[in-house]
């Protein structure tokens, strides 16, 4: 299961994505408890998470070419020592109790931005440093690290807001401290990136950067397997992924619960992201992996209908867990076939292509937050599960090659 890790590189890139998991998931859940305490809106989640996709979208087209131009280790180590200082940043201001919703919104413009060169360059990578057949088992082991960070990260950060709370120091100044600690974790997530020895070399510079990226759009315009790839690991999931960013509204609406019960509600969704994380690592080369992602792209769908009427804290977690196992493992699947059959010369472009798609997402929040603020939040979710069904149907009759796709190499 762990063949990866056998790759001296790829264990340090893993612990760089370790620390910048975990610092992630603890920020999101201190920025949504926060945001939510302040605004009460789910609106204001959803303008929260559209201020980071959209210039992550807009700016992912010149991501790719940077990444595929550029060394990839010093790409990586820049971004996250930005990532880093405009996280310190934020802290201070939330810990003086200065914090205004407005600042969430241009910290996440700036962070979009960032993603759109460090996440190509981050996905380019792992084909290099691992090989084409390692590639399910690097990016599952990979994004279960991300999903164990699920588990730890929103019980640790709830209940450090819970403990601030109740003393002395109100909620802001504890989510300022929280904020601190997610500094230190993307710094040292930079840190171990420099002792990366893979560079991840450019391509030959022959041609101009906008001839790059024609070629890119003329690369997928051919290829409509991994057109079709992309575009079905896009649209089911603009209604399937809007269950995590308004978790915050659900916990108080549904469940009445405070920050340690988001904390756990997010726990229970790490623990089974992990689980459909660390079943696709195990599986790792198999057959049929077309039919399979189909399969769990319905699950997710049905999952997240079951999850919308749960009103007890631990029925809902382990509704969540499902939603987290299926999305998890449709998405690593979908990611990694993406990465296998893209050549190496086109992978970032490809990459930074699939992150400006994937910034479109907020398209689908949009409705889903607004039923949610004119409804409620059971019947928002549970239209979201609808047409994440029809969206899977109607795109498994439109790209039936994808289903056909066996191991996706060789």
């Amino acid at each position: 299961m762990f063949e990866s890790l056998q790759i001296k590189d790829f264990r340090l890139l893993w612990m760089s994505t370790a620390c910048l998991a975990f610092g992630s998931q603890m920020l999101n859940i201190a920025r949504g408890w926060l945001i939510y305490d302040m605004t009460a809106s789910p609106m204001a989640l959803t303008w929260v998470m559209i201020s980071f996709m959209f210039p992550s979208a807009v700016f992912s087209l010149v991501g790719g070419v940077v990444t595929d131009r550029m060394n990839k280790k010093s790409l990586m180590i820049m971004s996250q020592l930005l990532n880093a200082m405009a996280t310190v940043a934020l802290s201070y201001v939330t810990y003086i109790g200065e914090v205004m919703f407005w600042h969430f919104i241009y910290f996440g413009i700036f962070n979009g931005i960032l993603g759109s060169v460090s996440m190509p360059t981050r996905f380019a990578i792992v084909p290099e440093i691992v090989g084409e057949k390692n590639v399910v088992n690097a990016s599952a082991l990979q994004i279960a690290t991300y999903n164990l960070s699920r588990i730890a990260g929103p019980i640790l950060a709830g209940g450090l807001i819970a403990v601030f709370a109740a003393g002395d120091t109100n909620s802001v100044q504890g989510v300022g401290l929280v904020f601190f600690l997610v500094s230190g974790l993307l710094l040292m997530s930079a840190v171990f990136t420099v002792f990366l020895k893979h560079q991840g070399k450019p391509i030959s510079v022959t041609k101009t950067p906008l001839e790059d990226l024609f070629e890119g759009l003329q690369f997928l315009a051919r290829e409509k397997v991994i057109t079709g790839l992309i575009i079905v690991g896009f649209v089911p999931s603009i209604f399937g992924t809007t269950v995590n960013f308004l978790l915050p509204v659900f916990n108080e609406e549904v469940i009445s619960g405070g920050p340690e019960d988001l904390g756990v509600l997010s726990a229970g969704m790490g623990l089974g992201a992990l689980l459909g994380s660390l079943l696709l690592a195990k599986l790792a080369d198999f057959g049929s992996k077309g039919p399979i992602m189909f399969f769990a792209s319905y699950g997710w769908a049905v999952a997240i209908a079951i999850f919308a009427f749960m009103g007890h804290l631990y029925l809902a977690m382990f509704a969540g867990a499902l939603i987290a196992l299926f999305h998890n493992f449709f998405g690593s699947l979908n990611m990694s076939l993406t990465q296998m059959m893209t050549p190496q010369f086109v992978r970032g472009r490809v990459a930074s292509l699939t992150l400006m798609v994937h910034g479109l997402m907020p398209l689908g929040a949009i409705p889903i937050g607004i039923m949610a603020e004119v409804f409620n939040i059971q019947i928002a979710l549970f239209f979201g599960s609808l047409m994440m069904l029809a969206s899977t149907l109607v795109l498994s009759l439109l790209y039936p090659e994808t289903q056909k796709i066996d191991k996706g190499h060789g």
